[in-house]
């Protein structure tokens, strides 16, 4: 996949904001960026991890595909995505401590 040479949190953030409307359309309530990227750690080889929340009763596996399928085409890069219900209960607080959301 190409990638974006100069992809930062920053710029992560602006591309999910412009695309919100079509986020809206796969029943996404917000998405926050964890691991390397929220970090400030990426290389030209990170993918981007993603923590999303569906909107209640929308999370099926069409809708989740979709979105990361989306997600990877806006983003050019590969992500990671997972759900809260998905989250390691090891890792989980940690993750989310880390994680910038941007609502939708």
């Amino acid at each position: 996949m190409s990638t974006l040479e100069d992809l930062d949190k920053s710029k992560i953030i602006n591309l999910l904001k412009t695309n919100k409307d079509k986020l809206k359309k796969y029943y996404v309530k917000q998405i926050g960026i964890f691991g390397s990227f929220s970090r400030g750690e990426s290389t030209s080889k990170s993918d981007i991890d993603l923590l999303i929340e569906f909107e209640d009763g929308k999370k099926d596996y069409d809708n989740y595909i979709e979105v990361i399928f989306f997600l990877e085409k806006i983003l050019q890069r590969d992500v990671d995505v997972v759900t809260f219900e998905a989250l390691s209960p090891y890792m989980k607080s940690k993750i989310i401590e880390e994680t910038h959301f941007e609502k939708f």
